[in-house]
């Protein structure tokens, strides 16, 4: 991490990208607590919804290519390939809010001044994104030279809810190759699902848990826009 000079004998600013942080890096520097259960998170991996005969007969062939050639595939071809087409699939985009691909975000927490490229982000906003509710990050392989998927996909999260200043949850996921593992920011606590993997029946399951994802931030908008109306 790099350290920024701010006030002489005062302060020291530590600047640092999303890469730079895992899991216990974030716990020391924040007070954060990985916790076994979560309502919220239970709640989020437990929505229902049925995909159509539409949606299964296109996740299935999303699946047979990423089964075919997935393991040779590099970062972007895994997001362009696969990630992405079930995110469109789930139907994200609209003028209230959308998922925006490659975006930076910079914040400040506390001592440090954190930023970086969100691989995946859903956000209020229709051109670019201004309120986001759910960072996603993905990695060709479990160890990569850039970062631990877990650490930059909390730290992003992180970072949008100081952005946000709410107190609403800051829901998150990332993908390793075939797997994708579910996560849940409230306050200082956050819960991580298991994986789901999308190479078997569980790909239904993912998209179950994107489709719950989307009623959630709707709701979420709802809310505010009531609020704003009183």
């Amino acid at each position: 991490m790099k350290y920024v000079f701010l006030c002489q004998n005062t302060t020291y600013m530590h600047k640092s990208n999303f890469s730079d942080w895992t899991l216990d890096l974030i716990d020391e520097a924040f007070g954060t607590t990985q916790i076994d259960t979560s309502i919220t998170l239970n709640n989020w991996l437990s929505c229902k919804y049925e995909p159509d005969a539409y949606d299964k007969k296109y996740l299935l062939l999303l699946q047979s290519k990423l089964v075919l050639g997935g393991d040779e595939w590099n970062e972007v071809e895994l997001e362009n390939k696969f990630i992405s087409p079930v995110f469109m699939l789930a139907d994200f985009d609209n003028r209230k809010f959308a998922y925006f691909l490659e975006r930076d975000m910079k914040t400040t927490i506390g001592e440090y001044e954190i930023s970086g490229r969100i691989d995946g982000m859903i956000a209020t906003g229709f051109r670019n994104p201004k309120k986001p509710f759910f960072c996603m990050n993905e990695y060709k392989k479990q160890t990569n030279p850039d970062g631990d998927p877990k650490g930059q996909c909390l730290i992003a999260m992180m970072a949008a809810q100081e952005k946000n200043a709410n107190n609403k949850p800051i829901y998150g996921c990332y993908v390793i190759g075939k797997v994708w593992c579910f996560i849940v920011l409230e306050g200082k606590e956050y819960a991580m699902s298991k994986f789901f993997k999308s190479d078997d029946e569980e790909i239904f399951d993912i998209f179950r848990i994107l489709k719950g994802l989307k009623a959630i931030i709707e709701g979420f908008i709802q809310e505010d826009e009531a609020r704003l109306q009183k």
